[in-house]
């Protein structure tokens, strides 16, 4: 997991970051309910992480009250719902959709396993994928939700933004080179098909100087469809921390005070685990 020395209040801020940017560029609120019962668990199961645990907590999210996951996990639990097993469930959708399951909605939920320290380091990508393929069968999904968390854990750990976005690099690109190269966003994608909403939100975040302008320009892109906000929000808190991260829209205040015990809660687990190792 690396050095578990003592962490200063940076990594804290960062940690808390995460949680707190995604619900900041959430216009729709789903994807922050989503991840807030993923954060929830990790702090229920501390190092007993199981996806079918996890399952059953989206699952009864759903079926209680959900909303805004994106079409494909919308059939998936629904199927569940009706007594059909989880894996055939994610099969029968992706047939279903054409294969069209490489959607962004695993990213947009997995970033609270950036926050548990709890979780090593060298397991993340694959947590990612094993989280994702819960709801969609494309690997694809599962790659760009490796990616965004392993970006996020790096950032946590003071790592520079160029060797962040290496990291990531591995399970899915980043960045185009049009826009790398020109500082403009002539190719990046409003659509929710995962690899673009990512480069889309590295695009905001790395042409941008702080959270409050890249949330601004990405939100102004996005449009209602909110994809890659959602991602800015929680990877401009894991680069520049919590307290630069603006204030969630009003339709997110009923769920704030959870989104903010979260994410006090697994900043805590840094704290935890450097004195159990000391």
């Amino acid at each position: 997991m690396g050095s578990m020395e003592s962490p200063p209040d940076g990594i804290a801020d960062r940690v808390r970051g995460i949680l707190l940017g995604l619900c900041a560029g959430d216009r729709n609120g789903g994807p922050t309910r989503m991840a807030l019962e993923l954060a929830e668990y990790l702090l229920a199961c501390g190092r007993s992480f199981r996806c079918e645990e996890l399952l059953q907590r989206y699952v009864a999210w759903f079926l209680r009250e959900g909303f805004d996951t994106g079409r494909v996990a919308e059939r998936v639990f629904t199927r569940i719902g009706r007594g059909v097993a989880p894996e055939e469930a994610v099969l029968r959708t992706h047939w279903e959709l054409q294969t069209r399951t490489a959607g962004c909605n695993p990213a947009h939920r997995a970033v609270p396993l950036a926050m548990s320290a709890h979780l090593p380091d060298e397991e993340l990508a694959e947590l990612a994928c094993r989280e994702a393929r819960l709801t969609h069968w494309d690997p694809l999904a599962g790659r760009v939700s490796a990616a965004v968390v392993v970006l996020c854990r790096a950032l946590v750990r003071g790592k520079a933004w160029e060797d962040c976005l290496a990291l990531a690099d591995s399970y899915c690109e980043t960045r185009s080179g049009e826009a790398r190269e020109a500082g403009s966003a002539p190719s990046i994608s409003r659509g929710g098909f995962a690899p673009d909403v990512l480069k889309a939100a590295v695009f905001f975040v790395d042409t941008s100087p702080d959270p409050e302008t890249a949330l601004s320009r990405s939100l102004d892109f996005a449009g209602p469809a909110n994809y890659c906000p959602v991602l800015v929000g929680a990877i401009s808190g894991a680069r520049w921390g919590a307290s630069r991260i603006p204030a969630a829209s009003p339709k997110q205040s009923a769920v704030w005070h959870r989104v903010q015990a979260a994410a006090e809660s697994l900043a805590a687990t840094w704290r935890q685990c450097a004195e159990a190792s000391g």
